[in-house]
């Protein structure tokens, strides 16, 4: 790898062969030189689930030509793991990049998503990570519109750094007929997954249950929101940390003197 470019790890959740990261795969080679660790199948909704009761099986491909590329049977959180501490390991990457996922992460998304996990256990080691996802649910997304700001989400970072410890997640909405309107910062909506266990039989008589339900957003009227941008065709970035402490509730619990 040409030492004067950026080193820049492409990983995902939605697995090797997914069209989203071979177009991040064609971006990222735009601006630095790119080394793939991926899953060998989707592991949507791991959230940072890591693999300590099974062995990890790691295999070079070849799947992206001269990229050097390796398929991965554990989560994309180990992805980084082993890209970070067993396949570079004297040489860190300047910039983790995550997706494209073929699917939305807004919102409460970030805490269940592979994607964003990956990208979060890159900021875990210090490195600046972007999850990037698209809210498209069909068999066939369309990426193109998302290119532009991809590329300049991405130089930016390379550019000008980030603070130790954070992701971007980066949502975009499906293709429209008009292009993006352009890229807002925003917070993480207060929104979540009402859920439903659906109660179904196997062919053998046998009780299982599928998860589904319903996404309910509770800042409808806010407009500093990722939900809110996507929905008006804005390209979101919300800054994401790993410090999950309610620091607001700190002198609260002192005062309860446990």
């Amino acid at each position: 790898m040409a030492e004067h470019k950026p080193l820049i790890l492409v990983t995902n959740d939605d697995g090797i062969t997914a069209p989203g990261i071979r177009t991040l795969v064609e971006l990222m080679q735009q601006i630095g030189s790119v080394m793939v660790v991926a899953p060998n199948s989707p592991q949507s909704g791991m959230g940072h689930a890591i693999t300590i009761a099974d062995p990890l099986r790691l295999y070079p491909s070849e799947i992206f030509g001269d990229v050097p590329s390796y398929e991965c049977s554990g989560t994309p959180a180990d992805c980084v793991k082993l890209a970070k501490h067993h396949i570079l390991k004297d040489r860190t990457p300047d910039l983790v990049v995550s997706g494209i996922n073929h699917g939305s992460n807004t919102s409460i998304s970030v805490l269940y998503s592979g994607t964003m996990s990956a990208a979060i256990e890159a900021a875990i080691e210090g490195i600046p990570a972007i999850g990037f996802s698209l809210g498209d649910f069909t068999r066939h997304p369309d990426f193109t519109h998302a290119h532009e700001h991809i590329l300049t989400i991405a130089r930016t970072v390379l550019e000008r750094g980030m603070q130790r410890g954070t992701a971007l997640n980066v949502n975009f909405p499906s293709r429209a007929a008009e292009p993006l309107k352009g890229i807002r910062i925003c917070r993480q909506a207060n929104a979540k997954w009402q859920e439903v266990f659906e109660e179904r039989r196997d062919p053998n008589g046998r009780r299982y249950f599928w998860l589904a339900g319903e996404f309910v957003n509770f800042d409808t009227h806010a407009e500093d929101t990722d939900e809110y941008a996507v929905s008006q065709n804005y390209t979101s970035v919300v800054p994401c940390q790993y410090d999950l402490t309610a620091y607001g509730m700190i002198d609260t619990l002192k005062d309860w003197k446990l």
